[in-house]
């Protein structure tokens, strides 16, 4: 964007986009200083070069799409799409107490104009102004930033249903993801933006099938998401279900942060796949945006 005297302007920008697993017992070993066991380290060593990478690239803020685990909402109230516009989000207590992280500090004003714009583009957002947040928001802050005593950056929490259906399609989320760009290419501050995507990989908790992993279908899903991600928005919910167990369909949440990246090819930082940590399978990724 450019003023009248052919300087740019100041806004904002998205500058990358992280997506991460974000399974409770991670942050469990964390907590608990477990990460050194055999069993934890070569999921931690995994985010070894993500953790320097972010040092060297902490944004200004990040919108964080991950899904609630029954502590915000409930199944009395399960809005499809919630943006946290608060100052601050404290750690929920999801039945053991709430995690030693720090809280999480918004940033009202960029949330609310996303909220804005995102709404007038035709995306019904709940809008969330107090709310706590659980391990699908702080873990993926403690795998790229470690235990500090205070989280270095701005987070706006978005949360998507992906607990009961009917949940968003894939090609829903992904044109949410443009819209979130869109957005932030207007907001007459010149932030660094980054947009995350947690959840996942291939995992499914209860049932005959649980426990169920699939490699092939994880591995190929991220090919997909770095270079046909907008063919991969439009896999149907089955898909998911059936190659990736009952919660793989929270990889859908991937595709926002992937929507919200340039039309360029980007550029793979890193890229990491570890089986198994709890009962699931842990994917990782960082692309930068090419502009």
């Amino acid at each position: 964007m450019w003023a009248k005297s052919g300087k740019a302007s100041p806004v904002a920008s998205i500058s990358a986009s992280v997506y991460t697993s974000h399974i409770p017992a991670i942050g469990a070993a964390l907590d608990l200083g477990k990460t050194a066991e055999p069993y934890w380290q070569p999921v931690f060593s995994g985010y070894q070069r993500s953790k320097e990478w972010m040092a060297k690239h902490v944004p200004d803020a990040i919108v964080l799409v991950y899904n609630d685990h029954a502590t915000a909402f409930s199944l009395d109230l399960v809005p499809t799409f919630a943006i946290g516009t608060g100052e601050r989000f404290m750690p929920a207590d999801e039945g053991w107490g709430a995690r030693p992280v720090p809280e999480v500090l918004g940033h009202p004003e960029l949330a609310a104009h996303i909220a804005h714009s995102v709404i007038q583009d035709d995306f019904d957002l709940t809008i969330v102004n107090r709310m706590d947040v659980d391990h699908g928001l702080t873990v993926p802050l403690s795998l790229m930033f470690g235990q500090p005593s205070a989280w270095p950056c701005r987070v706006i929490p978005f949360a998507v249903n992906v607990v009961l259906y009917p949940v968003p399609s894939g090609r829903r989320c992904w044109n949410l993801g443009r819209a979130i760009r869109k957005a932030i290419a207007l907001y007459d501050e010149p932030l660094k933006v980054q947009v995350w995507g947690t959840g996942g990989m291939s995992h499914q908790l209860q049932g005959p099938r649980a426990g169920l992993i699939n490699r092939e279908f994880d591995q190929s899903f991220l090919d997909r998401l770095i270079a046909d991600p907008e063919g991969l928005a439009q896999m149907p919910h089955v898909d998911y279900v059936r190659e990736a167990g009952s919660e793989g369909i929270e990889l859908v949440m991937w595709l926002i942060a992937r929507g919200a990246m340039s039309d360029r090819a980007p550029t793979v930082v890193h890229r990491f796949y570890h089986v198994p940590a709890s009962n699931t399978a842990v994917g990782h990724l960082i692309l930068e945006n090419n502009e």
